[in-house]
């Protein structure tokens, strides 16, 4: 669970500072740079998995393209000299992970906090286009006193905190950074302290982050970090993918554009070896008629042995039968949303921009409320029935915002700050609505209802207000 996020000269990203909460809506204007902050998160959950070149591919450059430069990365990457990225991100890991081998492993301290400092090469001999360089990485503990004043987010102490949060640590780091002969050197420190001495390496040099590198239970703390980030996904469902059936042979698990839906909603169906798989699929029927105007009755896997494939069905109440390809975009979203609420394996972080997409006016009530519930319920424990799963969701939509919790919200736009070269620049900022948790926290500006009236402003006859908390 990512708690909060410090990014600063990460695309329009300066000075950024934003906690999150199980459920977090950002609103606001298209081009402000809400999307940015999904890249951010994306890069760091890249980072722990894949080389520094990788991961800036992977990552939409200033056009939306992923075209690799790294320059996209940085703010005004093409014009400075000096480009620094750095990152900050507390975070509550899981309390039991797996090694690359297999091998259970458990984190000395379930709630840490992770920094990270990247610069730029640039191109050497026949090169055209630089690297990114590893300037600073560290990765310590966040003490369990230190846990109620700096998770802000209504939660309950006994059934929540207590169960996410365990383990003791001294004042050792798990990865630090040092200045030796003028050479940053990061090292790993082994979380029992007597099994050898810290493992050190060149940061310039490195092609990769030291979180990535740990694949084994030696260091179950920075191991279970690792897998808190890879956990940390940005949901993209793309129509084509969720009209796709299944062959017998493909993954179980859906992935970020919506692909192996079948699949997915056939291995939870019939979890644990149940033999009553119509409860699951009578559930996500259930969620599914909350959308007006579709008349649902039941929905089912089919199961073709001929073609060996996996496809889904929606039974109508008229009788009629809907394979996956024959519902709309909109339809589609809300089922693959449906499908992963009833899969307690789907953990850690989900991104998800605008989810009004495709879904009519009269249903946006119904699709708030599935991607709320999607979220851990944090005054209750986790668990199979409430599964440690944050949501954050960027709109646009007016609509959506009188939808949402005020507790939950935060609205975006620009104010001029001080770039890293001196100038002033248009960067984000992230303010929550006044008398709320974030509010209380400071040091950020709040907004109030009369600062977010114009943006709220909706044709006539439209009856929509922001209720009070």
């Amino acid at each position: 669970m990512l708690t909060r996020l410090e990014v600063d000269g990460f695309k329009n990203l300066m000075g950024l500072e934003v906690d999150f909460g199980a459920f977090t809506c950002i609103a606001g204007e298209n081009g402000t740079g809400k999307s940015n902050v999904f890249d951010a998160i994306q890069f760091l959950s890249l980072l722990a998995d894949k080389s520094l070149l990788d991961a800036a591919q992977e990552v939409r450059g200033v056009h939306g393209e992923r075209l690799g430069d790294p320059r996209d990365l940085f703010w005004n990457g093409y014009n400075s000299d000096k480009r620094r990225i750095r990152f900050a991100a507390e975070m509550i890991v899981p309390l039991r992970v797996e090694d690359d081998f297999g091998r259970e492993a458990r984190p000395t301290i379930s709630y840490l906090r992770y920094e990270l400092v990247l610069g730029y090469a640039p191109p050497t001999g026949i090169e055209k286009i630089g690297r990114l360089t590893l300037l600073a990485e560290n990765l310590r503990h966040i003490s369990l006193g230190e846990a109620p004043k700096r998770l802000g987010f209504p939660h309950s102490a006994t059934k929540f905190r207590a169960a996410v949060l365990r383990g003791r640590r001294g004042g050792a780091a798990f990865i630090s950074t040092s200045v030796e002969d003028g050479q940053q050197i990061i090292r790993i420190h082994q979380d029992g302290g007597g099994r050898g001495q810290p493992k050190p390496a060149a940061a310039f040099r490195a092609p990769a982050t030291a979180v990535s590198t740990v694949t084994s239970n030696d260091e179950p703390t920075i191991l279970a970090a690792r897998r808190e980030m890879q956990s940390w996904r940005r949901l993209a469902l793309e129509p084509s993918a969720l009209r796709t059936s299944d062959s017998y042979v493909d993954p179980r698990t859906m992935d970020a554009k919506g692909r192996h839906l079948p699949g997915t909603l056939f291995r939870i169906a019939h979890r644990d070896g149940d033999l009553d798989p119509e409860r699951v699929y009578t559930r996500v029927a259930n969620r599914l008629a909350d959308l007006s105007g579709l008349r649902v009755r039941g929905l089912s896997v089919d199961q073709d042995d001929v073609r060996e494939q996996l496809s889904v069905r929606l039974h109508e109440a008229s009788g009629l039968t809907l394979p996956a390809r024959s519902l709309s975009e909109g339809t589609l979203r809300f089922l693959a949303l449906c499908v992963l609420l009833e899969d307690p394996s789907v953990t850690g972080l989900i991104c998800m921009e605008e989810p009004e997409n495709g879904i009519h006016p009269g249903n946006l009530d119904a699709m708030v409320s599935l991607v709320e519930d999607l979220a851990v319920d944090p005054m209750d424990t986790p668990g199979d029935e409430n599964p440690l799963r944050q949501v954050i969701v960027n709109t646009h939509s007016p609509a959506i915002v009188q939808l949402v919790d005020p507790e939950d919200l935060l609205f975006a736009d620009t104010a001029m700050t001080l770039s890293p070269d001196g100038t002033m620049a248009h960067a984000l900022r992230l303010r929550p609505l006044a008398e709320t948790w974030r509010a209380r926290r400071g040091p950020t500006t709040p907004v109030s209802r009369a600062d977010i009236l114009p943006y709220l402003t909706t044709p006539p006859g439209a009856q929509l207000r922001l209720e009070t908390a």
